[in-house]
């Protein structure tokens, strides 16, 4: 274009290159967008008139090239020679314009309602046409005459039909026929389509504008694209991988197992040898072509990059050139803004590619882990916890999707180096290689940095991982830890933890700041080295303007790749680190040989047969079960059932759903079935209390059921469930001896619902085993014997010995079901009172209520807290030390700017030696304040991340029980693996970006305006624009992001829900569903991250249009003010105008990430200020060392509720205890008597009335002396992971003496020392490696360790055999013979020799009393002993 250029090279250019670029681009892009059109089916569109105009424009653009062909044809034949170029040309675009006229109408056959492939086409054609255009105008002119008149003419008919095909192209077409419609304005999204004009992503805005308005909720958010919905998206995934697996297996000899178990047996451990098939290939294969098109866009971008350092060099030749017309300088500024804008519009179409393929990774991968969550076995279960499956989903898919975003640098990095080089090289010549070593030089160096880096992250995700699996247990036994008063060991271990996490990301820390030092100061170093070289060399080698600021605009644009290379680079380790860890868990075998417990167990169960299991505890029995549902590896041998099954473990797994939805389990309703159920399982009386009836909804874990309820409602799922064969684990042990009874006789008995059925129950109770058809006893995993309660008792063998020592007399009349009739009815409900005056049922508020999403700004003192947990003075040092640098920065380029007006004497520049010097010494000074003020934040981000997740902590031990209840774990995990993750290692490195992007954003305009001022007048408009784009945007972006947090909790409560109750899943057969409920999940949580990447990119176009506009009047001002100003400035101000794009466009990105993130500190924030329990210590209060002495327990006038506005669950309790007695607590399910022993530990506090311990008053001490100095055994068993003595004893206060004698007393002894690590027991998470009972007796040992003066048993007996109940009974009167005793019974006849009997019923008392004269006094407890048959 340059007006200086020969007059006879340009129509040569005009006709070859320019003519040829359109049409090399549609061939080469053509095969890919054919292949992708083939698979892209919507139907076809009907044709329009659009589309007839379209191809009629097509046809006569054809006609015009080719007249122009035959015109030379026909010049040859008058003997003139026209030159070759006007045959090629022509021929080429003719072909190249039936192309797109054929390829417009093979668009619309496939349905594609706007074409970016043609939009393109004509774009570049029109701009490829617009040089001819002028010059031959020019040279007419010049000439005064038209030489060539029939190329001319064809010509402009040319330039008129392809401006009118780009216009057309434009409009988008009618929806296809035959296409499913879709309310997401993104629809026409498919392939390059949105190229059209909403290539600004207009439809973008009338979401910004709504969410500017009011924060957005989820109604607003359009719904999903096809494409994006999980279930299509796993199944293809699925689908890929099983294709991998096949060919990697297919070629193997699995294609026949003989019956020889030897054979099959080397084939399986061929198999194991075998590679699995690899995750990536099917990753690969399912997202990889969508991801091309977004890497094609990338190419044309890098391309278009280089455009403007030649522009500008242009520019400044055009300034030193006096005599130049103004015209041309105008050209020169248009034509950067064009370029600028074209490269804005393509960048952001890449980066759309790029997001959602990442979307749609995360979604895939989720997917994947659930649905392989449903299958492994136990064994793989216990390898990887619940936390770090969480993890998996949460953590490593989401660097997945965070990688995607910038993979294209992989092979765009070297591209833009490469032609960087390329550039500099015209420019300096040789000097250039200096350049490169610097830059070579440096590559090691970020490699080593990037290598540190990744062991660091391994390492510091092997102690988040620990970490989180212990709050994970922590928080489901936080029950247990505040009832033994063992916080501070478990806040010890937890800060342990964070401790070495906090050393590794300090290091972290140190290496990231050398490599921000590495990465500003890499393009000054090699600027500085080039032009020392290059002024150097040759004395005659002058640095002028237009050398300068061409290389250094050009080493700006290196400066980019040369960052992100290393990044990508230890994004991908990362990544691959996180490939393994979800590889390894998709291959999880879904068997396992070491499980086993069985040994030769032959055993038959004839079809409609009632079974009973009995043996003692740890025996088998529950492992018997599992082997029936196939979730046990098979040593030998074959399990067969037959029919559906339905299966109730023996520790119920209810859903957070409502009660009925629980019970049904996705069973058609049947309203007539149902209520028989209800009534069958003893819940009519319990939906009576309960405050929405079967519409209540129950808390994560059942948590708002008492045990018995939760058992029983467990049962009616099963009996609803309507299955052939029944296996029932001792479902009978967690409610009350009567509902026992009448469950056994209305459900499981001969006479129940179940009658006919095939029921395999494993029990402790014998006072059914009569009426069972036969009887399985187990003996350390094999069976012993088996028969029918009759021939068991003629074998007299070991069962009869047993028998004899248990059964109740056999004279005892049977019942009359009316006292178990009229107890029924006294029955209430552990958390709500109905009252009577309400005959109509209101729904209660939710339990768990939905997170609350903050709206709105997010608020300064958010900052505040965080610039406080930061320290004030470092905040302020941070900011200094970042002006400094700026100003260092500026002061180096302004002087490169005074240096290349230096006169030229004599063919030299003077004082070269001075210059450089100079110019270093401000380079490097700001090299070092960067590396300075870098350490400076880092140090202080993780000085907050300490101090934040402290507080979090130290707050969550100290929170009463009842949050607990209310609150999901998923919830409060959340705040310690996401939150604290942002807290650790998102915010600060934001932090960096937006203080350095902010400072860079202040000094371009400076400098700008220091040198053109007429730049100031636009300053201002511009701002105002800027300043409001931010605003909507980030309104919008703030909100969506705090939807898409909150819509991610439920996916992982869900998860962790169907993990422990995978079991239940399986067995009756539910996977499907829960799978479709994780992908709604799923979808729900993208439906709100769509939006997220939509509006980046509306924001992106936006500020980047503004970013070009500074450019544009950069150039024109410089050209308007070219009298006065001279080659240095303007080369100043445009190279720094270039930049500002970037840093504009990171300048809001980070501000409304800042703001995002910052969400995180306001979140932890949240949930740091919790209202708080009781003092644990409270130093003038604490009683005497020895306290309790006696052990004498008084409630005065007690009452207390559950929560605020809750009915009482204790009222007016009053009742003396004196040391030393042993009392039973009895009365139905929810009568209080649990809340009673957790009054005791001020679980519950009091509403009236006061607990009096050997006359000193609870209320009054700390809680830790309280609870230290009472035992209890609880209701459920809670284990946590690690070593058997750290159970026992967290706090090392006891020898191995007192450890080993308390096992022994409670009969671990012999199981126990039967293991290889005998103390040192590893238990897993939850204890999942005992069983229930051995838990139990484990819970007794720990009483035994502690022995205090007062013991609590609650319902401690639940999940033990007799037997064993027997050891435990004799432990505890021989142990804690001069202790109080409190003891909430279910079987009456452990209590028969207690002191006295509390009957609780609805939270008052109804007799206390000896077992003896309430049974004389023929009252309520004389009613229950008769169910017992003990009266």
């Amino acid at each position: 274009f340059n007006s200086h250029c020969s007059q006879k090279g340009s129509p040569l250019i005009h006709n070859t290159i320019l003519a040829w670029i359109p049409s090399i681009y549609l061939w080469a892009v053509l095969p890919f967008y054919l292949l992708y059109l083939k698979r892209y089916r919507r139907g076809y569109i009907v044709l329009s008139m659009l589309s007839r105009f379209k191809t009629i424009f097509g046809v006569l653009l054809w006609c015009v090239c080719w007249a122009d062909l035959f015109f030379s044809f026909h010049e040859l034949l008058q003997s003139k020679t026209p030159p070759p170029v006007y045959f090629v040309t022509p021929l080429i675009v003719g072909i190249a314009m039936v192309l797109a006229t054929v390829l417009i109408q093979y668009e619309r056959l496939r349905g594609v309602q706007s074409s970016g492939v043609l939009i393109i086409f004509w774009f570049l054609s029109v701009l490829c046409a617009v040089g001819p255009f002028r010059s031959k105008i020019m040279a007419a002119t010049a000439q005064g005459q038209i030489k060539d008149r029939f190329r001319f003419t064809t010509f402009y008919s040319y330039f008129a039909l392809i401006l009118i095909e780009l216009i057309l192209s434009c409009f988008k077409e009618n929806p296809p026929f035959f296409s499913p419609v879709n309310s997401d304005p993104v629809n026409a999204f498919n392939f390059i389509s949105q190229m059209d004009l909403e290539l600004l992503f207009f439809y973008s805005y009338s979401m910004a504008i709504l969410g500017y308005k009011r924060p957005l909720e989820d109604k607003d958010l359009w719904s999903l694209n096809k494409d994006d919905i999980s279930s299509i998206i796993v199944q293809q995934l699925h689908k890929e991988k099983e294709d991998v697996a096949y060919v990697k297996t297919s070629n193997h000899v699995l294609n026949h197992v003989g019956d020889d178990p030897e054979e099959a047996e080397v084939l399986i451990r061929d198999k194991r040898q075998h590679k699995e098939p690899s995750f990536l290939k099917a990753l690969l294969r399912t997202f990889g072509p969508y991801f091309l098109i977004g890497s094609f866009y990338k190419l044309i971008q890098d391309l278009l990059s280089f455009v403007n350092p030649q522009l500008l060099s242009v520019l400044i030749g055009f300034i030193k050139d006096k005599d130049a017309p103004s015209w041309w300088g105008f050209l020169i500024a248009a034509l950067m803004f064009f370029s600028a804008v074209l490269q804005t519009i393509i960048l952001h179409q890449h980066f759309q590619y790029c997001f959602v393929t990442g979307m749609r990774l995360r979604t895939g991968i989720t997917g994947m882990i659930y649905r392989k969550s449903l299958v492994i076995t136990n064994s793989a279960k216990r390898s990887s916890t619940v936390g770090e499956i969480v993890n998996l989903m949460s953590v490593d898919a989401q660097r997945f999707m965070d990688l995607v975003t910038f993979l294209n640098m992989l092979w765009s990095a070297p591209l833009q180096i490469c032609l960087a080089l390329y550039f500099l090289w015209q420019t300096l010549g040789p000097s250039v290689l200096a350049g490169v070593a610097v830059m070579i030089l440096l590559i090691p160096l970020n490699a080593a940095i990037a290598i540190k880096t990744r062991a660091f992250q391994v390492e510091q995700m092997r102690y988040k991982d620990s970490r989180i699996k212990l709050m994970n247990e922590i928080l489901n036994g936080i029950k247990v830890l505040k009832l033994y008063a063992w916080e501070p060991s478990f806040q010890e271990k937890v800060l342990e933890i964070r401790k070495n996490e906090l050393r590794v990301l300090k290091k972290a820390a140190y290496l990231n700041s050398l490599s921000t030092f590495a990465w500003i100061s890499a393009p000054f170093l090699v600027a500085l080295t080039t032009f020392a070289v290059y002024v150097s060399v040759d004395e005659n080698n002058i640095l002028d303007a237009e050398k300068a600021f061409v290389s250094l605009s050009l080493f700006n644009i290196l400066r980019f790749p040369l960052n992100m290379l290393p990044q990508v680079i230890s994004n991908l380790a990362q990544t691959s680190v996180s490939l393994k860890r979800i590889q390894q868990f998709l291959s999880h075998d879904e068997l396992d040989p070491n499980s086993c417990f069985l040994h030769s167990i032959h055993l038959l169960v004839p079809s409609g047969s009632l079974v009973a299991v009995v043996g003692h505890v740890g025996c088998g029995k529950s492992s018997l079960v599992s082997a029936l549902l196939g979730e046990m590896e098979k040593l030998e041998g074959h399990v067969a059932v037959k029919g559906s099954v339905a299966y109730v473990p023996q520790q119920a797994w209810i859903q957070n759903a409502t009660l009925k939805d629980n019970i049904l389990f996705g069973q058609q309703h049947n309203e007539q079935k149902y209520q028989n159920v209800l009534e069958a399982c003893a819940l009519k009386t319990d939906l009576e209390v309960l405050p929405g009836g079967d519409h209540t909804e129950i808390g994560e874990k059942g948590i708002n059921l008492s045990g018995g309820q939760r058992q029983r409602v467990s049962l009616a799922r099963a009996v609803f469930s309507d299955a052939d064969v029944y296996l029932l684990d001792d479902p009978l042990s967690a409610v009350d001896s009567h509902v026992a009874k009448h469950i056994f006789d209305n459900v499981i008995g001969p006479e129940g619902a179940l009658k006919g059925k095939t029921r395999m129950l494993v029990t402790h109770g014998i006072t059914f085993l009569p009426q069972v058809d036969h009887i399985v006893v187990l003996v350390d995993g094999k069976v012993s014997e088996m028969g029918s309660y009759q021939e068991l008792l003629k074998q007299n063998g070991a069962f009869a010995e047993f028998l004899r020592n248990y059964a109740p007399d056999e004279d005892t009349e049977e019942d009359e079901l009316t006292s178990t009739a009229v107890l029924i009815c006294l029955k209430s409900y552990l958390l709500y009172q109905s009252e009577p005056s309400q005959p109509q049922k209101i729904l209660p508020d939710k339990l768990i209520q939905a997170e609350t999403t903050e709206t709105g700004t997010v608020k300064l003192t958010v900052f505040w807290q965080y610039m406080k947990a930061v320290g004030l003075v470092t905040s302020l040092i941070i900011c200094f030390l970042y002006c400094c640098q700026n100003a260092a920065a500026i002061g180096a380029n302004v002087w490169l700017s005074d240096w290349t007006n230096e006169p030229v004497i004599n063919g030299t520049q003077h004082n070269t030696s001075m210059r450089i010097g100079v110019y270093a010494a401000l380079g490097l000074l700001q090299g070092l304040i960067v590396l300075i003020s870098s350490f400076t934040l880092a140090m202080g981000g993780i000085n907050a991340a300490q101090t934040l997740h402290a507080v979090l902590l130290e707050n969550k031990f100290h929170t009463p029980q009842s949050f607990f209840d209310t609150t999901p774990t998923g919830r409060i995990i959340n705040r310690f693996s996401k939150d604290i993750y942002v807290i650790d290692e998102v915010i600060p490195p934001t932090i960096l970006m937006f203080l350095g992007t902010f400072f860079t954003s202040v000094s371009t305009m400076l400098v700008i305006i220091s040198s053109t001022p007429l730049f100031a007048v636009v300053i201002i408009p511009l701002a105002i624009v800027y300043f409001f784009v931010q605003r909507f945007y980030v309104a919008t972006s703030r909100q969506l992001k705090r939807l898409e947090s909150v819509s991610r909790s439920p996916i992982y409560s869900h998860f962790s829900e169907t993990i422990t109750g995978a079991s239940v899943i399986r067995a009756y057969g539910r996977e499907h569903s829960f799978v479709s409920l994780n992908d709604l999940k799923v979808d729900e949580n993208q439906k709100s991250y769509f939006p997220t990447i939509i509006s980046n990119r509306w924001l992106g176009v936006r500020i980047e249009l503004i970013g070009n506009f500074v450019v544009l009047f950069a150039a024109l001002f410089a050209v308007l003010g070219k009298n006065s100003l001279n080659a240095g400035l303007v080369g100043l101000s445009v190279s720094y105008a270039l930049q500002v794009t970037m840093s504009l466009n990171w300048m809001v990105r980070m501000t409304s990430d800042l703001e995002s993130n910052i969400v995180a500190v306001e979140r932890v924030k949240e949930y740091s200020e919790t209202e708080t329990e009781a003092p644990w210590i409270i130093e003038d209060k604490r009683p005497p060392e020895d306290w309790p002495t006696q052990g004498e327990v008084e409630f005065v006038d007690y009452s207390v509720r559950y929560r605020k506005g809750m009915d009482l669950v204790l009222k007016g309790l009053s009742l003396r205890v004196k040391g030393g007695e042993k009392i039973g607590i009895v009365g139905r399910t929810g009568a209080g008597k649990s809340s009673m022993t957790l009054c005791l530990f001020r679980i519950l506090e009091a509403v009236k009335g006061e607990i009096k311990i050997d006359g000193v008053r609870i209320s009054e001490i700390g809680l830790h002396d309280l609870r230290s100095k009472i035992t209890i055994i609880p209701q459920d068993p809670v284990l946590f992971s690690g070593t058997l003595r750290m159970n026992l004893d967290p706090f090392n206060k006891y020898s191995e003496d007192e450890i080993w004698k308390a096992l022994e007393l409670s009969h671990l002894k012999k199981f126990v020392s039967s293991k290889p690590d005998m103390l040192e027991y590893e238990c897993s998470e939850g204890g999942e490696n005992l069983s229930v009972g051995q838990r139990q007796l484990v819970c007794l040992a720990r009483a035994l360790l502690r022995k205090t003066r007062i013991l609590v048993l609650d319902e401690a007996t639940a999940a033990i055999d007799l037997e064993t109940d027997d050891l435990i009974q004799m432990t505890i009167r021989t142990q804690f013979e001069d202790c109080t005793v409190l003891t909430i019974a279910h079987r009456l006849n452990t209590i028969m020799d207690y002191t006295r009997v509390l009957v609780l019923d609805k939270g008052t008392i109804a007799e206390f009393d000896t077992p003896s004269s309430l049974i004389a006094s023929r009252g309520v407890f004389y009613g229950m002993a008769k169910d017992a048959g003990l009266a």
